[in-house]
């Protein structure tokens, strides 16, 4: 059994829907990230950075694994599936994975912040994160061009990378352009475990429909959270 502690942010997002994929028993425990919960000392005994998500796998004498990238990889070498066990093959489905760690996620982030949670718009900052978003995004677009995963067969790099862009709009960056992304964003999206995975737990917004009075509620709840020092750069 896993034990998946979280909430519903692009890198909650990322270990449901993986553990969705791959048939996987789980109990999910939502964390209340407005009250702080995940600084709480039982968390940070599973988690030191205190972020979500984080796992505890009780079939293997309860061990510990945080950090979503991480959290992709264990599942994935502990069920033998969303990733190659040849050499060029994991290498590649990690490059992609790193990717989304070291780029989609961080500049989408930050985008969010300045766009959406800032009291005051400096804009440029937000047209230096949304802007090296779009950059990623072209990059992804050109790689879908010729093929119908990031790495081969369907993966945890697509999982990482997917969870993220479907919250374009959030950011403040439309991907009408990119047709690559958008063919390999709806053709994810209508997967079972990728549908049931992004309820888990579910957001209050939909992203593909447009509702000022909950994306202003949510805002607000994220501005103040970054006012007292908490961080949700990756709620959606």
């Amino acid at each position: 059994m896993i034990n998946l502690y979280t909430a519903a942010t692009p890198n909650g997002h990322k270990a449901s829907i993986a553990l969705e994929e791959l048939g996987l028993p789980y109990e999910m425990h939502v964390l209340d990230l407005s009250k702080n919960v995940q600084k709480e000392d039982w968390f940070l005994a599973i988690c030191p950075n205190g972020r979500i998500p984080a796992i505890v796998d009780t079939d293997a004498d309860n061990f510990a694994v945080f950090e979503s990238g991480a959290i992709l990889i264990y599942l994935a070498e502990k069920t033998g599936k969303l990733m190659p066990t040849d050499a060029k093959g994991r290498s590649l489905v990690m490059q992609w994975l790193m990717f989304q760690m070291g780029g989609i996620g961080p500049m989408m982030g930050q985008a969010n912040v300045f766009f959406r949670y800032f009291p005051e718009k400096i804009q440029p900052a937000i047209d230096r994160y949304q802007g090296e978003c779009r950059r990623l995004f072209r990059v992804l677009d050109t790689r879908l061009k010729d093929h119908e995963f990031l790495a081969g067969d369907y993966s945890i790099a697509d999982i990482a990378n997917w969870a993220w862009v479907r919250t374009h709009r959030w950011s403040g960056v439309e991907v009408d352009d990119l047709p690559n992304l958008l063919r390999w964003r709806d053709q994810l999206r209508a997967r079972p475990a990728v549908a049931k995975g992004i309820e888990m737990p579910s957001s209050s917004l939909d992203l593909r429909t447009d509702n000022d009075a909950k994306a202003k509620q949510f805002a607000d709840e994220a501005r103040k959270m970054l006012e007292t020092g908490q961080s949700r750069t990756g709620g959606v």
